[in-house]
C-alpha cells in the first residue's frame, strides 16, 4: 500500500518531468529512481544497530535515526517527518477532491459539449472526503487490514492502465509522437520530481521479514529494487505517452486535466479508482500522527487547509521538494555513515556527501520554483471560492 500510495501524485510528477523534453525528461526520472533506490538500500542497512544479523532492531524510521544519530537530529527528523505527513494528507485531500470533481465535469462535458466550462467548486468534495476520513479514522488499526494492499494495487493498475491506454490511443490518432527534444522553457510550472514518501515505511515493512538467513537488509534490498523498478516503469510510461500525445501542451494530469473528453465513462472509472485508492492511502500514511493527536481534529485541520490551498501541483511540488532531501537522502546517508563507521574524508564518505549536496541543490531549486508557482496562484485566488 505504501509504495503505491503516491502513484497518482507521482503520475502528475512524471507528466511534469516529461515537460523537460524527450532527452532530459526520461533522464531526470531515471536519475531520481536511482537515488531513491540507492538511499533505500542505505536505510535498509540501518534496520539493525551493530551486527546486521543479530543487532538491536529499529522498528521505525525514527528509531533508526535515534539509534544512529541521536540528539537534536532526532527532534529535527521528527518535525520534518510529521510536517511531511501533514502535507501528504493535504495533498491526498486535494487530489481526491479534484478526481471527484473531474467525474462531475466529465459527465457535464458529455451532456453539454466541450465548450461549456462546466465550472464547479471543489470544496464540497473536500468536505465529503474529510467526513469519510473521520469515519475511517475511528477504526482501530485500519492500516493493518490485510486486503488494503490488494485494493491499492488494483486501483493503481486500473487508473494507470486507463491513462496509459488513452495516451497511446491519442498518439495513434495524431499519427506520431508530439513534443520536442528540449521541452518547454522551465519555469514555475515545472517543479515536480519523482518522489517516494514510502521510504518512511521501509523500516516498518522490513520488520515483517522473518529472521535471517538471509538478513532482513538483503531481502529488503531485493524488494526495493523490484518495487522501484516497477513504479518507475509505470511513471515513465504514463509520462512518456502523455507527452507523446499532447507534447508541450500536455495537461498537468491526463485524467483530471481533460486532455481527453471521451470515453467519459472510462475517465469516470479511472478517477473513481483514484479516489478509492487515496481514501485508504490517507489512513495508512497518517497513522504515525494519529498516535499523537486527536484523529478527528487532525482530519478537520487537513481538510480546512486543503480548502484554503487548493493548488494541487504547486502544493505537492513544494511538499515533495521540502521532504525529499532530508528524509530520502540526508538522514539515510548520515545513518549509513555512522552504522558502517565510514572514516571522514575517505573516498566513500566524500562520494556520499557529494550525493547529499547535489540532492540538496535540486531540492532548493525545486522548492523555489514551487513557491513561485504558489505565489502566482495566490494572485487570482479567493479563499474557499476556488472553481475548476
Amino acid at each position: 500500500m505504501g509504495k503505491a500510495a503516491a502513484m497518482e501524485v507521482s503520475a502528475a510528477a512524471a507528466e511534469a518531468g516529461m515537460m523537460l523534453g524527450w532527452v532530459a525528461g526520461p533522464a531526470v526520472m531515471l536519475l531520481f529512481a536511482f537515488v531513491i533506490y540507492y538511499t533505500s538500500t542505505l536505510l535498509a542497512e540501518c534496520y539493525r544497530s551493530g551486527d546486521p544479523c543479530t543487532g538491536k532492531r529499529n522498528y521505525t524510521y525514527m528509531d533508526a535515526v535515534r539509534a544512529n544519530l541521536g540528539g537534536a537530529k532526532v527532534r529535527l527528523c521528527g518535525v520534518i517527518q510529521y510536517a511531511n505527513l501533514f502535507g501528504v494528507a493535504i495533498g491526498y485531500t486535494i487530489a481526491a477532491s479534484i478526481s471527484m470533481l473531474a467525474i462531475k465535469r466529465a459527465d457535464c462535458f458529455h451532456e453539454k459539449g466541450h465548450k461549456n466550462p462546466c465550472r464547479s467548486s471543489s470544496n464540497p468534495y473536500m468536505i465529503l472526503f474529510g467526513v469519510v476520513q473521520i469515519v475511517f479514522s475511528q477504526i482501530p488499526d485500519f492500516d493493518q487490514i490485510w486486503w488494503l494492499s490488494i485494493v491499492a494495487a488494483i486501483m493503481s493498475f486500473t487508473y494507470s492502465t486507463i491513462g496509459l491506454s488513452l495516451g497511446i490511443a491519442q498518439t495513434v490518432a495524431n499519427g506520431g509522437f508530439m513534443g520536442s527534444l528540449t521541452g518547454i522553457s522551465v519555469g514555475a510550472g515545472v517543479t515536480s520530481m519523482q518522489k517516494n514518501r514510502a521510504l518512511l515505511c521501509v523500516m516498518s515493512c522490513q520488520d515483517t521479514i522473518k529472521a535471517p538467513p538471509p538478513s532482513e537488509a538483503k531481502v529488503m534490498k531485493r524488494a526495493t529494487m523490484v518495487s522501484v523498478a516497477t513504479t518507475t516503469v509505470f511513471y515513465m510510461l504514463c509520462g512518456c505517452m502523455g507527452y507523446a500525445a499532447f507534447g508541450d501542451r500536455s495537461p498537468d494530469n491526463l485524467l483530471t486535466g481533460f486532455g481527453f473528453y471521451e470515453p467519459f465513462w472510462l475517465l469516470d472509472v479511472a478517477n473513481a479508482a483514484i479516489v478509492v485508492h487515496l481514501v485508504g492511502a490517507y489512513q495508512v500514511f497518517v497513522q504515525p500522527i494519529f498516535a499523537f493527536v486527536e484523529r478527528s481534529a487532525f482530519v478537520v485541520a487537513t481538510t480546512v487547509v486543503s480548502m484554503l490551498l487548493p493548488f494541487f501541483n504547486d502544493v505537492v511540488g513544494f511538499l515533495g521538494a521540502v521532504g525529499f532531501w532530508p528524509l530520502t537522502v540526508y538522514f539515510p546517508v548520515e545513518m549509513y555513515i555512522v552504522q558502517k563507521r565510514i572514516p571522514r574524508w575517505s573516498t566513500r564518505w566524500v562520494c556520499l556527501q557529494l550525493l547529499s549536496l547535489a540532492c540538496l541543490a535540486i531540492t532548493v531549486a525545486s522548492a523555489a520554483g514551487s513557491i513561485a508557482g504558489i505565489l502566482s496562484d495566490l494572485k487570482v485566488y479567493k479563499p474557499f471560492a476556488t472553481t475548476y
